[in-house]
């Protein structure tokens, strides 16, 4: 596939992609660090620049866009969400470049709040207004741990398909399984996923291997919760954009937060994969990201499309 990113962030999404064999031609999003994360890793096919300013002209036509569109105003960790919310506007601008491009395919990944919201009304219009753009459209919410993510993190999947485009999408059937039943591997546990990373303590040069001094108090809280190290982590999160703050994961032994390189390792980022920025905006890039495995198992089953 020849592929157009929209809100790539630091390339989650796109490094799952990458992964599959798929051609990236060209990226976008708002937030330097980000943008300056992803020509670090994935090229300098990236455009930092506000999506709304970008004339449709200016994109290359592709055979599927893909976007995981902002989603503060949707997400179940925002507790003032509301319809109104700006943000939730910003998937029109997804809407705008699948309509000017009419690429065969496009995929849109999102919170699972996403899907309730408004006792599910405000999913109900987004799918009818991607339908209403020509496409064969469905959603399925996926967890992250049942394709090898060491972290349980659901998301919801939109997949289009234009109506003239003979391919039935089929989600990944999971590669994992929680207690490793059915033949499938069991979860990767958050121990597992960190077991190669020496002590951020000592003298290494592991890259974003740092973390936040910010106190541990075990309360209940998201963020604040112990972790138990033979399961997944719980979800990692970001509460958005650079106004934000992070919700930093503790480390399973219980003595401190875990550090950037740590949090990138639960999102199932390689260990080279280098983030630009300060430590609080690496955090944010790395938990507002689409975890490479879970974007390399969707990515995958557009490779059984042929072209007739």
């Amino acid at each position: 596939m020849k592929v157009v990113s929209l809100f790539s962030g630091a390339g989650g999404l796109d490094l799952g992609f990458k992964m599959a064999g798929h051609d990236i031609l060209w990226a976008n999003d708002l937030y330097e660090d980000a943008v300056n994360t992803y020509r670090l890793n994935l090229g300098d096919h990236i455009v930092c620049e506000d999506i709304s300013k970008i004339d449709s002209e200016d994109i290359p036509e592709c055979d599927i866009i893909i976007g995981g569109f902002p989603c503060q105003g949707f997400s179940v960790a925002n507790m003032k969400r509301h319809i109104g919310d700006e943000r939730n506007e910003l998937y029109k601008q997804l809407i705008r470049i699948i309509n000017a491009k009419k690429p065969k395919f496009f995929l849109a990944e999102n919170v699972k709040g996403l899907t309730n919201l408004a006792k599910g009304k405000v999913f109900e219009m987004i799918l009818s207004d991607f339908t209403q753009l020509g496409y064969k459209v469905k959603s399925k919410v996926l967890n992250a741990a049942d394709y090898g993510v060491p972290q349980t993190r659901q998301r919801v999947i939109i997949v289009g398909v234009r109506n003239d485009v003979d391919f039935e999408y089929e989600y990944p059937l999971p590669t994992h399984q929680k207690d490793g039943e059915g033949g499938l591997k069991r979860w990767v546990s958050v121990s597992n996923a960190l077991s190669d990373l020496p002590d951020p303590d000592q003298p290494n040069d592991i890259p974003n291997h740092e973390y936040s001094k910010y106190k541990l108090e075990f309360n209940g809280y998201l963020g604040h919760r112990p972790l138990d190290p033979d399961k997944p982590a719980p979800t990692v999160t970001a509460r958005g954009d650079n106004k934000g703050g992070v919700v930093i994961l503790p480390h399973p032994n219980g003595q401190r937060r875990m550090s950037c390189r740590e949090l990138a390792s639960v999102q199932s980022f390689p260990v080279d994969y280098k983030f630009s920025g300060n430590r609080s905006s690496v955090y944010r890039q790395i938990g507002n990201a689409v975890p490479p495995l879970l974007g390399y198992a969707i990515a995958n089953v557009f490779n059984e499309y042929k072209e007739v």
